[in-house]
């Protein structure tokens, strides 16, 4: 079974949040073991929200996820802080509009639009089904990928956190073609790109509500997050059909040791019930059919 952790931070200032992202990771043991050229972190951007909705990754979480990263690394360590455009997103007004530009500019990293990059276009199949992606260079290229992901639902594949969020990996912006199988595209995108460490902002989250949870995860396998993130929403996670495929594929483990402080988050996530998952399934539905472009 993988390690993950659980840390709770009292607040997100920046020597508590850094010692919160130094616990997570002492926790799982992991090594800064030799040093890193090039690294390449995947936040989730997935919209035009503030980080105040527990919706997108908090560039100031990112920021001081560097300064550990280059405490470990070393200084020398080239940095990457990638996304892509999507259906409903583009990069260039959500790098501003979320703040990812002004923290890229003060830390001195390379905030990148996958979409811009040179890619390849890479045929794979996972659980049965052929894929297509355009997959940019940057990633095939880079010494050390870190995945920094929400813990959100989401009706299409009931969650979403560290598998899903490389599904942004894919440059190719009209993302929603994917939807008839989401649940595999998300698995052969994680077979093509690999996660070497998993970081989880949960210092806000959006559950039924949004809340300040104060929470830093972390492990190196993003099966073993997600299970974990499942166990949180209060969803068995051998519902979630994401997670099942990929650990039959071979991505991580469907166990995991929680290290830190799981029961503390996992009595006090702001879980939804049947009932909201019902109706918001029901609205979704009920938009779709009548909703007249």
């Amino acid at each position: 079974m993988s390690l993950v952790s659980f840390v709770r931070v009292k607040n997100n200032n920046y020597a508590t949040l850094k010692s919160g992202i130094e616990e997570s990771l002492k926790l799982i043991n992991f090594d800064f073991d030799g040093s890193m050229q090039k690294i390449v972190i995947k936040p989730n951007m997935c919209c035009y929200y503030h980080p105040s909705t527990g919706e997108v990754t908090d560039p100031k979480f990112v920021s001081v996820l560097i300064d550990v990263l280059r405490d470990g690394f070393g200084e020398d360590s080239e940095i990457f802080v990638v996304e892509s455009d999507a259906s409903g997103m583009k990069c260039k007004y959500a790098f501003s509009m979320i703040g990812y530009d002004v923290m890229a500019k003060e830390k001195d990293v390379k905030l990148v639009n996958l979409s811009e990059e040179k890619s390849k276009i890479i045929k794979i199949e996972a659980c049965g089904q052929p894929f297509k992606f355009q997959i940019p260079e940057l990633l095939y290229k880079s010494d050390f990928v870190v995945n920094v992901p929400k813990i959100k639902y989401m009706n299409d594949v009931k969650i979403t956190c560290a598998l899903k969020n490389m599904f942004g990996c894919n440059a190719f912006p009209r993302k929603f073609i994917y939807h008839r199988a989401l649940n595999e595209a998300i698995v052969a995108i994680n077979k093509l790109v690999k996660t070497d460490l998993v970081v989880v902002d949960g210092l806000v989250v959006s559950g039924k509500y949004t809340k300040r949870l104060n929470l830093v995860m972390a492990s190196d396998d993003p099966v073993a997050v997600d299970v974990a993130a499942s166990k949180l929403m209060g969803i068995n996670p051998k519902s979630v059909k994401q997670i099942v495929l990929a650990s039959l594929e071979g991505l991580g483990s469907l166990g995991f040791s929680p290290v830190g402080e799981f029961s503390y988050f996992e009595t006090s996530f702001p879980k939804k019930r049947l009932k909201d998952s019902i109706r918001e399934i029901v609205t979704s539905t009920y938009l779709t059919i009548f909703h007249e472009d």
